[in-house]
């Protein structure tokens, strides 16, 4: 399978959220601050839906008698003090600002980078995505992930600007890296196994639940953006990162244990 076959799907997605970007941007210039403010209770009401549209599959999980929320709950838990130990938001907003100076951006441009990062690879489509497109070549997933992407960015990039932008970047990188990565990846995942079943597989549901709860927490930040409380108010969402991976060792823990 050639390359551009392996990475088609993750061209399209980049290429949606940079139109989409872009859009958004040149319509965000003409609206008025009370307007944009209405756009993000918008944006964080449908967020809040699929974020927890995607923490419902946590109910599909159990390893052993520990049911599946219960696993989220120690993951991010975890996850948050290891990615407090790492300083991972701060991070992440250093990174921000440089790009920031760099591209000489305005406003809320870190905000809008990390929330768009976050948002558009932190989810399902991102993994089974990937290793359909890799393992087949098959772009649908990541086409109609690309779509909702496009919509997303273009909402983001009116209110929070350039950054929202650079976030094309992420999707690119982490897609483009799943995708290439497919092979082991889903040897590891699957086990063998149909790679039909890869929506229904424990690992990729515990994962999932975990980032819905994640993306439930930008959500949040949108919505009290939206309502113009301060920063202090937000949840720390870059700082659960980790939880992506302690969450489904947890589950292989559990499940070695007790099955």
């Amino acid at each position: 399978m050639s390359l551009l076959a392996q990475l088609s799907g993750t061209l399209i997605n980049t290429a949606t959220v940079i139109v989409g970007s872009g859009l958004g941007l040149l319509l965000g210039s003409r609206l008025p601050a009370r307007t944009q403010r209405t756009l993000l209770q918008v944006l964080s009401l449908v967020t809040l839906y699929i974020g927890l549209g995607m923490a419902n599959s946590l109910g599909s999980v159990r390893g052993g008698p520990v049911p599946g929320v219960i696993l989220a709950l120690i993951g991010l838990a975890l996850g948050a003090v290891i990615g407090e130990a790492l300083n991972l938001e701060d991070r992440l907003s250093h990174l921000g600002d440089g790009l920031k100076r760099r591209m000489r951006g305005e406003g809320q441009f870190t905000e809008g980078f990390v929330a768009a990062s976050l948002l558009f690879c932190v989810g399902p489509l991102t993994i089974v995505g990937g290793l359909q497109n890799g393992l087949t070549g098959d772009s649908s997933s990541y086409v109609l992930k690309a779509t909702l992407d496009g919509i997303s960015s273009l909402a983001l990039a009116s209110v929070y600007g350039v950054g929202v932008l650079l976030s094309a970047v992420a999707v690119l990188v982490i897609q483009g890296s799943i995708a290439l990565a497919s092979g082991g990846l889903a040897g590891l995942l699957l086990g063998g196994a149909d790679p039909a079943t890869l929506g229904s597989n424990p690992y990729v549901l515990v994962i999932t639940g975990a980032g819905g709860l994640m993306i439930v927490g930008i959500g949040w930040n949108l919505m009290l953006a939206g309502l113009g409380f301060g920063e202090e108010h937000r949840v720390r969402v870059g700082s659960f990162l980790p939880a992506l991976l302690v969450a489904p060792l947890l589950l292989w823990a559990a499940r070695l244990i007790w099955e």
